[in-house]
């Protein structure tokens, strides 16, 4: 008895080895190229959805071909109206995209995962209380966005207007799939979507910022920042021993002299931790090496961390400092709490 040859998960494939799979079966190179547009274009997840080919290519396809897709596994909805998605993998895992509608403002924005947990234990977050299994493909990272965005038209009426790589895990660490997910996301014979409404959101990871930078991306950059000294950011970020701030600041302005594209800190203002004057005069100082924009968080609770957020005076008075100053200084209230689809909660949890 021979042993049946496993499937190929064909979006595992780039376009010329479409193409050429097609070829040694005798198929012309339009028919490949229609496959193409069904599965980065149109988000088939089964063969027999490609309806302009024949039944017997059909088969053909099923037969030695699987696509991977991820399927929703629950839905949670939040009193302010976001929605946060667990979806399954083909292997079994979970992971968790969140849809957040601001629609007095047009804004409707999907925090998308990078990988099954994570790596960097972040003191404050419950995904860096998980390990990281494995990095995401770009498929399953292409998915979410897909089928966010249909949620998002079924549920508002309207299109995502934004992409944030501020899910699960760590981008920068899934750097080939991240890249080609984005591809497919922007490319026209994808979904189209503009590289500008894109933010890939970074612990700080030099190397692979300044790798952004060469591979000329032209997407938006956030640094989690979340402390503005290596005293305090040791504490709560371990990545930080590795990749100092005046690491992290050389490689932020080699990207925005690479690249031009829009740089922003994520600040999550802890009580009596990040949030007093001299932290202010601190993030004040790594703001004037290129232009940059501050995004001040509420710190969402996780269960079993000690963690308190500072209160809405001690945030105002922070902002109103870098504001003062000249530092373009934003105040991102959570969304989501109370279904823990905030900023630092996604855990998987029931």
């Amino acid at each position: 008895m021979t042993e049946t040859a496993p499937k190929i998960d064909i979006r595992q494939l780039s376009k010329p080895d479409l193409i050429a799979a097609f070829g040694e079966k005798g198929e012309p190179k339009f028919r490949a190229n229609q496959v193409w547009e069904w599965l980065w274009k149109k988000g088939a997840h089964s063969f027999e959805q490609m309806t302009n080919l024949s039944k017997p290519l059909r088969e053909w396809l099923d037969a030695n071909f699987v696509i991977h897709f991820i399927v929703e596994d629950k839905v949670q909805h939040s009193n302010d109206g976001t929605i946060k998605t667990r979806f399954r993998l083909h292997d079994g895992h979970l992971i968790e995209s969140v849809l957040i509608p601001v629609p007095d403002d047009r804004r409707f924005t999907v925090c998308v995962s990078s990988q099954v947990g994570c790596s960097l234990t972040c003191a404050f977050c419950a995904t860096g209380q998980m390990k990281r299994v494995r990095n995401l493909d770009a498929a399953e990272i292409y998915d979410q966005v897909l089928l966010v965005n249909r949620q998002c038209e079924a549920t508002f009426g309207h299109p995502l207007t934004n992409i944030v790589y501020m899910g699960m895990g760590e981008p920068l660490l899934a750097y080939r799939p991240v890249m080609e997910s984005i591809g497919h996301i922007t490319s026209p014979e994808g979904l189209g979507m503009s590289p500008k409404r894109i933010t890939v959101s970074t612990a700080g990871i030099a190397k692979m910022i300044k790798q952004l930078a060469d591979d000329n991306a032209k997407v938006n950059l956030a640094l989690s920042l979340h402390a503005p000294t290596d005293e305090k950011r040791n504490e709560i970020m371990p990545i930080n021993e590795q990749n100092n701030l005046e690491v992290l600041m050389d490689a932020l302005t080699y990207f925005y002299q690479k690249t031009g594209n829009r740089l922003s800190y994520e600040y999550i203002a802890f009580n009596d931790f990040n949030e007093g004057h001299e932290d202010a005069l601190a993030l004040l100082r790594l703001c004037e090496r290129f232009p940059v924009k501050v995004n001040i968080i509420e710190y969402n609770p996780v269960a079993g961390l000690d963690f308190v957020k500072a209160g809405d005076d001690k945030i105002d008075r922070f902002a109103r400092f870098l504001s003062n100053n000249g530092v373009m200084t934003t105040v991102r209230r959570s969304r989501g709490k109370d279904i823990d689809a905030a900023c630092g909660q996604l855990a998987n949890r029931e």
